[in-house]
């Protein structure tokens, strides 16, 4: 396997772990389960002290939590897409700096000073993942999903994307290449999928947070979508 963490990875062999199941972000953790690292551990312990003083409540802050990770976050990163769908020189300049362009839409910061993006076609198909932790970028995908930053992932992304997309309800032909992307903590990248039909307005509500990680494509109008 060729590997290399700024760039695209080049796996081969057969996948050593076991399945990963897209149920995870969907609250249906069944296996897979790694001990909580003692960071996870401590945050835990303030959460719940902050929730017995009355300081903190606990279902406003799932809320919140969950507005970044499915609704303000993939939005953004819908908006970029979608002007890259629609304004050929838009997308010109996102693929050849990616940091500035989406910054011309007003998105930049923490976890995303470092920006890349890939571009999905019919004979090429692009992952991320990120193979030591879950760097992610935030200002254009908000919070990562749990899946994203599972061990079995993060490993198997690597050793067997075929597999690991077809667990997420995509299998592509034979005749597709398909690139794994590793993300790292200064580097960050957003895939560009295939554009299908509509006006820009339409298709940012078509663009799922999945697709520009690479695990989904976008369903046509009418079909809906899960993430």
């Amino acid at each position: 396997m060729n590997t290399t963490r700024s760039g695209s990875l080049t796996a081969t062999g057969p996948a050593t772990t076991g399945g990963l199941t897209h149920a995870q972000d969907h609250g249906h953790d069944q296996g897979h389960q790694t001990v909580p690292s003692d960071l996870t551990l401590r945050v835990k312990a303030l959460e719940s002290l902050l929730v017995e003083k009355g300081l903190v409540d606990r279902a406003a802050l799932d809320a919140l939590i969950d507005t970044y990770e499915h609704k303000v976050g993939p939005r953004n990163g819908a908006r970029v897409i979608a002007r890259a769908w629609v304004d050929p020189a838009y997308k010109q300049r996102l693929l050849t700096n990616a940091t500035a362009a989406i910054a011309e839409l007003g998105y930049s910061g923490m976890q995303g000073e470092h920006m890349v993006v890939v571009e999905n076609t019919p004979k090429l198909h692009n992952l991320v993942v990120c193979t030591l932790c879950s760097c992610y970028p935030w200002p254009v995908l908000g919070l990562p999903p749990v899946w994203y930053k599972s061990a079995p992932y993060r490993s198997r992304a690597v050793i067997d994307p075929r597999g690991v997309l077809c667990e997420f309800g995509l299998e592509l032909p034979k005749d597709v290449e398909v690139r794994v992307w590793d993300s790292t903590a200064e580097l960050r990248y957003l895939v560009l999928p295939e554009r299908p039909t509509g006006s820009e307005e339409a298709l940012e509500a078509l663009v799922t947070r999945d697709a520009m990680i690479g695990v989904a494509k976008i369903a046509p109008p009418g079909e809906g979508s899960r993430a």
